[in-house]
């Protein structure tokens, strides 16, 4: 089975997200959208249309989004299967958060590695 395939976001805590969001366009012209992040298109072997996103999101210092970890940051990982993966997971012992999101933007779960940090695993949807 497939496990991870790529990085699908980096997000990562601000004191000001839109103000440092700002900086980034201005300085390293990163190209920030109204949602306050961007979004890296790219091509692969899997994804020669060239249909494949990063993410690059800064967040509210205060945001709950990371928990339960304490890390200031989050990698987003891109995986085929989500749900075939999550049970993989938690037959391998690994710590699961019981929760699962489909949306549009695809599906998303979370897995904390033995260090406390939580990762994010995002199926896109078809085609991207």
């Amino acid at each position: 089975m497939k496990r991870v395939t790529g990085i699908g976001g980096i997000f990562f805590k601000a004191k000001d997200p839109k103000a440092l969001a700002e900086w980034y366009r201005v300085h390293l012209g990163v190209e920030v959208q109204a949602w306050g992040g961007a979004a890296f298109h790219w091509a692969s072997p899997d994804n020669s249309s060239g249909t494949g996103t990063t993410a690059w999101n800064p967040f509210a210092a205060d945001t709950d989004y990371f928990e339960p970890s304490q890390a200031p940051f989050m990698v987003n990982y891109r995986v085929v299967d989500l749900h075939a993966l999550l049970a993989a997971l938690r037959s391998e012992g690994c710590n699961v958060v019981d929760k699962v999101d489909e949306s549009e933007f695809g599906k998303f779960g979370w897995v904390i590695d033995p260090e406390g940090n939580k990762a994010e695993l995002w199926e896109p949807p078809a085609g991207q």
